[in-house]
């Protein structure tokens, strides 16, 4: 009964940290409409999404610090998944600057919208490749 109370008390929190999040970067996108500048909403959509990723991570994380063993990076998973999910939650951002026609299936990845999954698993992922040696 006691781990159940930690994951609903867990569950509760993020859920309201991911309510606030949506509010505040719809308070952003709205005074973006006002002023014409879409950076602060952009940026803060680009990295909330890997807040919360992080978010989900973090009691196991948490959990396995407890446990005081020595500790490394998973450089594979960090290279061959993190990377790439960076890249596609960063592509909105790198959409107002002049290097997005430069960029690889930046116009595929920014139509299907891929970006806020990109970034949970991108924040996952960063706590995931820390790993007990």
């Amino acid at each position: 009964m006691k781990n159940f109370f930690k994951y609903f008390f867990w569950t509760v929190v993020i859920g309201f940290i991911y309510y606030a999040g949506s509010r505040y970067e719809l308070q952003l996108l709205n005074e973006a409409q006002m002023n014409y500048n879409f950076w602060p909403q952009v940026i803060f959509a680009a990295l909330f999404p890997i807040l919360i990723g992080i978010l989900l991570r973090l009691p196991k994380l948490i959990k396995e610090i407890q446990e005081e063993k020595a500790w490394s990076v998973n450089w594979m998973k960090l290279l061959a998944v993190g990377l790439s999910t960076l890249y596609v939650s960063l592509v909105p951002v790198l959409s107002l600057t002049g290097l997005f026609r430069y960029m690889p299936f930046a116009m595929d990845i920014i139509h299907l919208d891929l970006a806020t999954l990109a970034g949970v698993v991108f924040g996952y992922v960063l706590l995931d490749s820390l790993k007990e040696d």
